[in-house]
């Protein structure tokens, strides 16, 4: 270890801060091996901050970046994940995930080890630093008003953010992404459809209707679910999907698309020629900025969490936008 990569400013050890969703982890546990991981990096003693329902992870995270830390380890689901990743983007610290909750769909995408504590908390200390894109969107509501936010994973509007306003949590808690499946029969029953005007990069602006408005950061989902194929969390793109099936055929045609060749042939070399055509019912576009309008205020989801409802939204990638921790190649097998 040099001493480069324990020493912080004015040659003081360098601090990490965890920050933490009480609700999703084991606390005392991970602090037991946060202590032995910190001493055997020569790290200082690591700081530790509470998220609540009134802060998600971004007012944790200025604390804790207010009080000097070099390195934020994240302990909780994808919400937390994305509310940390928001508040350190410009502070130019890296971030860590120790990955907890249903989805953990960044670490999946990242190929980070799950449900071991030891691994993640000793790659945060002796990993590697990885470059990733970063989505940010500016949403606008029916009153005028504009928020704008980070996200790793994707953003959703019509059918995607409806099955997550359906979700039972009890359920959720239960079964994990199972309780997804009965929250996507009962959207399935609503035969809604947005009205949508869209614009990507510098191109003109189109007009149609579609079941559903995915903009993707990543490609995969729960249970290894690959919805974008060509996705990457580091090329400076953003994949979007437009979901447009009309009656049962079509159906069947996009879970084919999604569940057979996404995910079985285009993991593949092989399998990847033998892909079909694009099907009408499920577009795929790929850009850098891409805004989006709808006819009235529909629901919309950053990463998993309901984000009220929109009426328009403009979005666009900042490329190696945030820097995570990843194993060391000399740690992996």
């Amino acid at each position: 270890m040099t001493a480069d990569s324990t020493n912080g400013p004015a040659g003081r050890r360098r601090v990490a801060a965890v920050v933490y969703n009480p609700i999703k982890v084991d606390l005392p546990a991970i602090k037991a091996v946060v202590a032995e991981e910190e001493s055997a990096a020569g790290w200082g003693t690591t700081l530790w901050f509470e998220t609540s329902e009134e802060d998600p992870g971004q007012g944790a995270t200025e604390a804790a970046l207010a009080e000097g830390a070099e390195m934020i380890i994240v302990a909780g689901g994808d919400g937390t994940v994305r509310a940390v990743a928001e508040a350190v983007h410009e502070h130019g610290v890296t971030l860590a995930l120790l990955p907890s909750g249903t989805g953990n769909l960044l670490a999946r995408n990242l190929k980070l080890t799950l449900d071991d504590l030891e691994h993640s908390i000793h790659s945060a200390f002796t990993g590697d630093d990885r470059a990733i894109d970063l989505g940010m969107i500016e949403i606008r509501r029916a009153d005028s008003s504009v928020d704008r936010h980070a996200y790793l994973v994707m953003a959703g509007l019509g059918l995607d953010a409806q099955m997550l306003a359906n979700t039972d949590e009890e359920l959720k808690a239960k079964v994990g992404w199972l309780a997804y499946v009965k929250a996507i029969a009962i959207a399935l029953k609503d035969d809604n459809q947005l009205r949508i005007r869209y614009k990507l990069d510098g191109g003109r602006s189109k007009s149609m209707r579609a079941h559903t408005v995915i903009v993707g950061n990543c490609g995969t989902l729960q249970a290894n679910v690959l919805l974008m194929p060509d996705a990457a969390v580091d090329d400076g793109k953003l994949d979007i999907v437009l979901l447009r099936p009309e009656g049962f055929v079509n159906w069947v045609q996009v879970f084919t698309k999604i569940v057979w060749e996404n995910g079985v042939l285009s993991r593949t070399r092989l399998g990847r020629k033998l892909r079909t055509d694009e099907v009408k019912a499920l577009n795929y576009l790929k850009g850098s900025r891409f805004t989006l309008t709808v006819e009235k205020p529909e629901l919309i989801e950053l990463d998993g969490d309901e984000f009220g409802e929109a009426v328009a939204f403009r979005t666009w990638v900042e490329a190696g936008g945030l820097t995570v921790k990843v194993p060391a190649e000399s740690s992996e097998d």
